[in-house]
This record gives C-alpha cells, sequence and structure tokens, in this order.
C-alpha cells in the first residue's frame, strides 16, 4: 500500500477528532467528483473538520458537495503546489475517479514532496460473473478490433475520451453523457444520449433492448450504483469491452468512506 503500514489506516481518535484537528490547524482539501467523495464531504462538514472540495468541472451542474467547494484545474504540478501553500493544506483525501489517475500521481508525487498527508480512495474493482461476456482492453482503441461490421455500441465511457473510438467508424455508436451536448457527436456514426445517474437494472435493460445494443463499452471504475447497466448486459447476453484501470499512485489507499474517515480522525 505504500506510506504507512496498515495500522495506519485507523489511527487514534484520542485526543482527536474535529477539536482535535482545528486546534492543531489542520485544513483538509478533498479531492471530489465520484459518490464516495459527497459521502466524505458530508461528513467532513458534520464533524466541522476545516475542509475544501475540488471539483475538475467536467459537470456542468454538479451536486453540492456541503463544503466550500473549487471548480477547475490548477495549472499544472507548480499551480497545484502553489495552492497547497498558499491555502495551508496539511491533508489530502483524493477520492477522484479510479480513471482520473493523472491527478492521483500528480497529487501523491507533489504531497509526498511537501510532506503533506495523502490517501487515496480506491474502491474495488468489478469482476466478472457467470453468464457475463467480458473482453478486457487496455485502452479506448482497442475496442474496434472486437466488434463486428454494423454492430450497435453503447459507450458509457463519457465523451472525455470519445475522441479515442474514432477507429469505430464501422459501428453505430451511442454515448451518453449527463450534460446536454454542448457540440455535435464528432463521428457522423455516432450520437449521444442524455441521461443522469442512477439508473436502475430495470432502466438498463429496457434501454438496451430499444437501442438494440450489441456492445456495452465502459471502465472498470467499481461500486455498487454503475453496475447495474453490467447486470443488465448480462441478462441480454450483450458482450461487454472492459476497460482495465490505469495505473495508480505508490501511495496510501484505502478501499471504503469509513477507512478515509477512520484515517481523517487519526490525524
Amino acid at each position: 500500500m505504500g506510506g504507512r503500514d496498515e495500522n495506519s489506516l485507523r489511527g487514534s481518535t484520542a485526543g482527536g477528532g474535529a477539536a482535535g484537528a482545528a486546534g492543531r490547524g489542520m485544513k483538509l482539501l478533498l479531492l471530489a467528483g465520484t459518490g464516495e467523495a459527497q459521502a466524505v464531504a458530508r461528513a467532513l462538514a458534520e464533524k466541522g473538520i476545516p475542509a475544501v472540495a475540488s471539483l475538475a468541472g467536467a459537470t456542468r451542474a454538479p451536486k453540492p458537495t456541503g463544503l466550500p467547494t473549487r471548480i477547475g484545474g490548477f495549472g499544472g504540478d507548480e499551480g497545484f503546489a502553489r495552492y497547497l501553500e498558499a491555502e495551508g493544506i496539511t491533508a489530502v483525501v483524493d477520492a477522484t475517479h479510479p480513471y482520473a489517475y493523472r491527478i492521483s500521481i500528480r497529487t501523491a508525487k507533489i504531497c509526498k514532496e511537501k510532506s503533506i498527508s495523502y490517501v487515496q480512495i480506491l474502491r474495488p474493482g468489478w469482476v466478472p460473473e457467470a453468464g457475463d461476456l467480458w473482453t478486457e482492453v487496455a485502452c479506448e482503441e482497442d475496442v474496434a478490433a472486437l466488434v463486428p461490421e454494423g454492430a450497435v455500441v453503447f459507450l458509457a465511457t463519457g465523451r472525455q475520451t470519445l475522441d479515442r473510438f474514432s477507429n469505430l467508424g464501422h459501428a453505430e455508436l451511442i454515448c451518453r453523457q449527463i450534460d446536454p451536448p454542448d457540440r455535435p457527436f464528432p463521428f457522423v456514426n455516432g450520437r449521444f444520449l442524455v441521461g443522469r445517474p442512477p439508473f436502475s437494472v430495470e432502466e438498463e435493460r429496457e434501454l438496451f433492448q430499444r437501442l438494440g445494443v450489441d456492445w456495452l463499452v465502459v471502465k472498470n471504475a467499481g461500486g455498487a450504483a454503475a453496475m447495474s447497466k453490467l447486470v443488465a448486459a448480462r441478462e441480454l447476453g450483450v458482450r461487454v469491452a472492459m476497460i482495465v484501470r490505469p495505473p495508480q499512485p505508490d501511495a496510501l489507499k484505502v478501499a471504503s468512506v469509513a477507512e478515509a474517515l477512520a484515517w481523517v480522525d487519526g490525524l
């Protein structure tokens, strides 16, 4: 796990907690954008722990975090380092998406250099079950070799990496995104579908049937909330191209919100 031993995940709350943290001048930065981040933010606000949440700005109308929130990038490594210093950040909880690996690797590196406490919440990935028709691929560009001519491909990977499917010109593409599109679909063989999660298994099953989906493309984000599309694909016999997770930082990791909050209490 790197950085600390397993016992550090639980920590000691003796003389600590919100009052102790505030008394020692702790200020926490929460890198948000996931359901785990929302839960951590609520808990930090309830505990009265000084903290600020940061969102990349990928969604136009993100859910309120309950914490003071900044939106947008930091201006590269130097900008992020300056922000940490200027704001007096003493600890960072990284609750970004597992595929926001560049942010996580950069954050862990700079926190180590500045002796700032860091933990990454990395939920367990999905594993195939009986009946699943998964093929793992290393990247988006590898999907094209799996998909036959004329197949209907449902891209549940978001619009930010849509350009990586430019070699899928032999298939019909449907890309789901949260916000209404602000530009045309980049390829003549595709279209956007707007929808805000969560989606039930029944909703996903009905959608895939209505669209005639042959292939589902997903990133192995893990978590229960987004798994409904995989269950629907299993029930319908829809094939899945599963994009494997990218490398993660060599730093302390926890798998749950509870572990992250225990770590905060132990600072």
